[in-house]
């Protein structure tokens, strides 16, 4: 398992008590020594006892004890200040900014350089949603554009699989490596990675709750927004869908709300998959109209806007180093 000094040193400050993103962002820029690091921890965060250098190399060196067993699922970790560390798309805060990540397969397929489109949606589609996907998916791999989803059932196993007839695929998990959720897509998380793609998470442990669990799916459906050049929905529930159309058997979806919730927040383009004269009383398609009818910037997916949307992509690719924006805070 590949990882640099300054990454088991960015993993260590993390885990001190009151230190987040936003701080180590704020503090950090990758690199500095030890010294430098407990300085700032005791001086610019709210430890409860005073750290020495011994107290951190002796936490930095279980983590790396930790990490040696991890080695079998893992093929790196990655950190703020390594050298071929992501960069996200968009327009972020520090508190949502990547700061390490765990990998296994391609890691160059998160370069900004790269060409990727995020491909999410709910877990139940019907047969005819799923030819249409496929369709789309299928479009855009042609042009040797990397698709980005999160290994969850339905819409977004669909892109990924859709993917790997002929191109490369992105997983984002809420879940460390040796612990693939969910489990039963285990099998197509391991032929991503065979066939040249890439499984990435920000977890190195097992989540303790379910709350915690519940926490990790947002922050996945947020590494789904950061690392796309545009995010596309294919069909999802509203948040009023359950109560519009008297769906009370299931649990409906929530993460592809969230997810172009925060593309919107960061300025990543979104796409709809909709048609009006057959989705319009599916429910399967409520966050679909909404986001069309409220959010004026949205686009309609047709072979026409596909196309666009895949040129502007290519055409960004000639100079994206200054395409991402940090916001502290």
């Amino acid at each position: 398992m590949k990882y640099t000094e300054n990454a088991i040193k960015i993993l260590t400050t993390k885990s001190y008590k009151g230190i987040g993103r936003a701080w180590i962002v704020k503090n950090l820029n990758g690199n500095e020594s030890v010294e430098k690091i407990v300085s700032l921890l005791n001086n610019k965060s709210k430890q409860n006892v005073l750290i020495t250098i011994d107290d951190f190399e002796f936490r930095k060196n279980q983590l790396i004890n930790q990490i040696s067993c991890f080695e079998d699922y893992c093929d790196g970790l990655l950190a703020i200040g390594d050298k071929n560390f992501p960069k996200y798309r968009g327009i972020v805060r520090g508190s949502e900014q990547p700061i390490f990540l765990f990998y296994k397969g391609d890691i160059n397929l998160l370069d900004i350089e790269n060409s990727n489109i995020t491909v999410i949606g709910l877990l139940n589609p019907d047969e005819a949603i799923e030819i249409r996907e496929q369709r789309i998916v299928s479009e855009i791999v042609k042009r040797d554009v990397t698709i980005v989803s999160g290994l969850a059932f339905g819409c977004d196993s669909i892109a990924h699989k859709q993917a790997l007839k002929g191109g490369k695929t992105v997983a984002i998990l809420p879940s460390p490596l040796n612990n693939i959720l969910p489990a039963r897509n285990k099998s197509l998380a391991y032929e991503i990675v065979e066939e040249g793609g890439l499984l990435v998470t920000e977890y190195l442990e097992d989540f303790k709750s379910h709350m915690e669990l519940s926490s990790r799916y947002k922050e996945r459906d947020r590494l789904q927004a950061l690392f796309c050049d545009t995010i596309i929905l294919a069909a999802s529930y509203a948040q009023d869908s359950a109560t519009r159309w008297k769906i009370f058997d299931q649990k409906l979806d929530s993460g592809a709300r969230l997810a172009m919730g925060y593309a919107k927040d960061y300025n990543i383009p979104r796409a709809v998959m909709y048609d009006q004269y057959i989705d319009n009383d599916n429910p399967m398609f409520d966050l679909n109209r909404q986001l069309i009818t409220e959010q004026k910037d949205i686009t309609i997916l047709t072979q026409k806007t596909l196309e666009k949307i895949i040129n502007q992509i290519k055409s960004k690719n000639n100079d994206k180093s200054d395409y991402h924006t940090d916001l502290f805070g």
